[in-house]
């Protein structure tokens, strides 16, 4: 018993010998590997590592003026948008028009029955008329009257009451002829027109329809102008005293852009400018009006509005890639004449289609567009090819290739062993 034990403890700590000189070898040739590739950690560059320098594309600050302009999300609205109702109780007797069809100012939409009207109109004008003739009758009476007072043959109490007779007729006759008018604005509203010029939509009436003026009962159609039209849309508070300052020197033009199914481009004018602030968005709500004879804007759109606010005059602009976001402030690779990158901060004043406008770098300075996150500081950098550009074939590529490696400097190309042949001489067992 006491040897079978004994046999299982020497299997046991056998086994864990055999681990630990495997765990050992591992590691043992790992170390013997590392100085002979000579190779570089994870996300170190070659640059910091003693390798070649690090290739990238450069670019030269620019001295320029660089137009700032806002753009927003908008709606496409109609400018003026009302339902058409009835203002008296009839029914329909015709429809003139079809439904979506484009419809003049006081163009002729919906005739109601109007025959209560017709009559009420034709008995007001026959009492104008007997009002007019007893007044008539009234105006010559009261000049007789007067020629006989004159000469005495009636007396001041007969001319009185021919007065009073001329008066209230002239009275009637006024009350007649409201009445009239009355009648011809009640029989005007049997017929509906269109207030402006616009598109109508969807007619929920037929003839027949017993219309009501109530605003509960659907509108009879409605209509919109859609030529010119308008497009609502916010800007950040903090542009609107550049918004004030370009419109006091007059129209501030708007471009709209139509994204699918082809991107078009429409010019308009700023029109109006909300009085208070959205304090739940920061926002300030605006209005631009565009013509629309093609009909490419349609209510309820969505559009993409550019608004120029202002003109930032004779300052550095770069690509906006070449701008760097360290952990305190932004930088930007500035490249001396012996290909040296080191951090210049910066400050970004604006960033507008893929430029910015920066503070801190002088005009015509050299400075790391592509590449910068290869780049260390005080490292050497090279000019490299820019994406998408394509080298030349055949002789000239030759050449190319023949001058940058004239221009380069000892300094630039390290005369080291390839990692390969020096692995070989390394690994390999010294000769007995």
């Amino acid at each position: 018993m006491h040897k079978c034990n004994s046999g299982k403890v020497a299997i046991f700590v056998l086994i864990i010998i055999v681990v630990i000189g495997a765990i050992g070898w591992r590691w043992w040739g790992a170390k013997q590997e590392s100085p002979v590739t000579g190779a570089a950690a994870p996300g170190i560059s070659a640059t910091r590592s003693g390798g070649a320098p690090v290739s990238v594309t450069t670019t030269v600050v620019k001295k320029q003026d660089l137009p700032v302009s806002v753009i927003a999300n908008g709606t496409v609205v109609a400018l003026q948008s009302v339902e058409i109702r009835s203002q008296i109780s009839a029914t329909v007797r015709a429809i003139h028009f079809k439904e979506g069809a484009t419809v003049r100012q006081g163009e002729l939409l919906f005739t109601m029955d109007n025959r209560t009207e017709e009559a009420t109109q034709k008995r007001a004008d026959a009492q104008v008329l007997k009002s007019r003739a007893d007044y008539a009758n009234a105006e010559r009476n009261l000049k007789r009257q007067r020629e006989l007072f004159e000469q005495k043959f009636i007396s001041a109490a007969g001319l009185d009451a021919a007065m009073n007779q001329f008066e209230l007729l002239k009275a009637q006759l006024a009350v007649d002829t409201a009445s009239a008018e009355v009648a011809r604005v009640a029989k005007s509203l049997t017929e509906i027109r269109a207030p402006f010029a616009g598109r109508t939509g969807a007619i929920n009436v037929r003839i027949g329809s017993l219309v009501q003026p109530a605003t509960a009962s659907p509108a009879l159609v409605t209509i919109s102008q859609i030529d010119p039209i308008g497009v609502s849309f916010s800007i950040p508070e903090r542009e609107r005293p550049f918004i004030q300052k370009a419109l006091s020197s007059g129209d501030l033009s708007v471009t709209a852009e139509i994204p699918a199914p082809a991107t078009q481009k429409l010019t308009g004018k700023l029109s109006f400018v909300e009085s208070t602030i959205d304090t739940a968005s920061g926002t300030i709500p605006m209005k631009a009006v565009f013509g629309n004879k093609q009909l490419a804007l349609w209510p309820g759109m969505f559009v993409n509005i550019t608004v120029p606010t202002r003109t930032i005059e004779g300052t550095s602009v770069v690509p906006a890639q070449a701008v760097q976001t360290g952990p305190d402030r932004k930088y930007v690779y500035v490249v001396s004449a012996e290909n040296k990158a080191t951090i210049q901060p910066v400050d970004v004043l604006q960033i507008q289609n893929g430029l910015a406008a920066i503070s801190g770098v002088a005009p015509g300075t050299r400075i790391v567009l592509e590449g910068a996150q290869n780049v260390r500081p005080n490292g050497t950098v090279v000019e490299g090819i820019p994406k998408g550009a394509k080298k030349d074939d055949g002789k000239g590529g030759e050449q190319e290739g023949k001058s940058a490696n004239t221009q380069a400097s000892p300094a630039d190309k390290p005369t080291a062993s390839p990692p390969n042949s020096e692995k070989k001489s390394e690994s390999l067992p010294p000769k007995k």
